[in-house]
């Protein structure tokens, strides 16, 4: 990480609990943390990071794997917190380098995690676990406790270890009157505390948030109200695992006797899951297969879609571009019912001005209160502090000024601001006897996967992508006397992503030729170093004359 200092922390001493977040601080997204005691390694989630735009063609971002990669037997298991993607989309690459790793999480987060394993085609040892469980793996007694988040099922985890306790809240909320009924625990928050907490690592994604995070319940009735008010089609974006939002759409749609149609592949996938499991409730005939939704009257459908956070190749954009087989237009409401996930606000945007428009009427977070976030805000952390009065603090889950409120929140309650460790990727902490103390920093990166290609992708390839896309491409083509090194044809040259017509390029010729012409009469004759010589005259002159710094591939040919 940019700026960080580099310690390489010290062998680990016996009776020490060591913990490593290798993704999840200083940013929302591929959370990831192992935790090392007695030479046996635990790690709490593995999840993605989606890319932003200056990351063009990643399709996806890891954790960085390698300070584990060479450890991979000495893993006894990893705990799952919940379903999402930024906790379970890296399972797939962890376990494609050993595939009998324990897989710990609930009904619901396994669920979802071993249909994204399918379509790796891995077959993973799955070990389904239930609020107020406790056992054993390995040196590490596992609690697991009742949380609320925006996805059922969600639980935070207690790791007991004879170096001490840890508490990790994974996302979670407290949501006093939730759908489902199932509220974050906190009588066994209390009995934690009374038992001592030495390190509580705690979701710092609204810590600078004020006040508590609204019930879920607050948004059905809005919900009902656009629908039944909505003349046309209904088309309601959302993340694909927010069963909760999804059991919201339905109800409200079957209020209005409205039908609903489920569109893109995650959301089938992950809503078939959910009602095989009985998290989600669908009376009958509610559903339809949208391919026969078009058969129905406009104001009799609600079409419950991916693609809120603007995501390219997602059916909401898609939509907004006119590349779908539903193409919005006057009359019809759009409803975004999710947060903005930190640099997508861009891409949002974008589609929200195209679903504009179009003539179709959005509705948004920014206009009407169709989403509450899955995550604590601050009055809601101040209370777990309070309950728990753990000796040690690390805010997890968020980005920098996420992790610096959420430790002011700690500190406000009276936890010594050395016992509130500000963390990066790759910060190790050591807990002993009630301490935590950083003792090293690894060197971690992004790990970028491209299609098929995991970790194939550099950051310098990355840099000629954001080149090709903003600055344009210049290819020259040089053929030389291979005795002389005078040039016997060209240059030739093509220019692509540029305004400029190549005829621009006419009073560089000359140059170029002048160039190699003298580097021959000091018997440069090798043809990469006649290549450098061309770039290093045209880009000189492509930079002053048109103000670009596209990228350049000379090839001088020896004939």
């Amino acid at each position: 990480m940019a700026g960080t200092t580099i310690v390489t922390p010290p062998a680990l001493e016996a009776g020490t609990l060591r913990i490593t977040p290798l993704g999840g601080l200083g940013e929302v997204g591929r959370n990831m943390t192992v935790f090392e005691y007695d030479g046996k390694l635990l790690i709490v989630d593995c999840g993605v990071l989606f890319p932003e735009e200056h990351q063009p063609g990643v399709d996806l971002i890891l954790a960085d794997m390698e300070p584990i990669r060479d450890r991979l037997r000495d893993i006894e298991g990893v705990v799952l917190t919940h379903g999402h993607e930024d906790h379970i989309g890296g399972v797939p690459y962890l376990l494609r380098n050993r595939n009998d790793i324990p897989l710990m999480g609930s009904a619901l987060t396994l669920a979802l995690t071993e249909a994204k394993l399918k379509e790796h085609r891995i077959k993973a040892d799955t070990r389904v676990v239930r609020e107020g469980q406790r056992l054993s793996v390995g040196p590490f007694d596992l609690e697991f406790v009742a949380v609320n988040h925006s996805i059922p099922d969600a639980l935070a985890v207690v790791i007991r270890t004879p170096a001490g306790t840890v508490l990790g809240t994974g996302d979670f909320k407290m949501d006093q009157l939730p759908l489902d009924g199932r509220i974050t625990d906190l009588r066994a928050f209390a009995r934690l505390g009374e038992e001592g907490v030495d390190l509580f690592m705690v979701d710092s994604t609204n810590a600078d948030v004020p006040g508590f995070t609204p019930t879920e319940r607050a948004i059905g009735p809005v919900l009902e109200d656009v629908i039944g008010r909505s003349p046309r089609r209904v088309i309601v974006a959302s993340f694909s695992s927010h069963v909760h939002r999804v059991q919201q759409v339905i109800d409200a749609a079957h209020k209005h006797g409205r039908r609903v149609a489920l569109l893109g592949r995650s959301m089938v996938r992950n809503m078939t899951i959910a009602e095989d499991l009985g998290y989600l409730h669908v009376p009958d005939g509610v559903l339809i297969d949208y391919k026969k939704a078009k058969d129905l009257p406009d104001d009799k459908i609600v079409y419950m879609s991916t693609g809120s956070q603007g995501e390219p190749m997602a059916v909401l954009s898609r939509m907004a571009n006119l590349d779908h087989a539903i193409e919005p237009g006057p009359g019809d409401t759009i409803i975004l019912a999710s947060s903005l996930i930190p640099g997508n606000e861009n891409a949002v945007y974008r589609v929200i001005d195209g679903l504009t428009k179009l003539g179709a009427t959005v509705v948004h977070k920014g206009n009407a209160k169709v989403h509450v976030s899955g995550h604590a805000a601050a009055g809601e952390l101040l209370y777990c502090y309070n309950i728990l009065k753990p000796r040690n603090v690390m805010p997890i889950h968020g980005e920098y000024r996420h992790l610096v409120a959420n430790a002011r929140l700690a500190q406000d309650t009276g936890i010594a601001a050395d016992r509130t460790i500000i963390g990066e990727n790759g910060t190790v902490v050591d807990l002993k006897d009630g301490d935590a103390k950083v003792v090293g920093q690894l060197d971690l990166g992004f790990v970028y996967v491209d299609g098929s290609s995991v970790g194939g992708v550099t950051e310098n390839e990355l840099k000629d992508r954001r080149i090709l896309a903003e600055e344009g491409f210049v290819s020259i083509i040089v053929v030389v006397d291979a005795k002389t090194g005078k040039v016997i044809s060209g240059p030739e040259i093509h220019a692509r992503g540029m305004a400029e017509d190549d005829a621009v390029f006419d009073d560089i010729k000359p140059k170029i030729a002048a160039a190699l012409a003298e580097a021959a009469g000091n018997g440069v004759r090798d043809t990469h170093a006649l290549s450098q010589i061309v770039r290093r005259t045209i880009g000189r002159w492509v930079n002053q004359r048109l103000r670009r710094r596209p990228m350049i591939v000379p090839l001088v040919i020896s004939a």
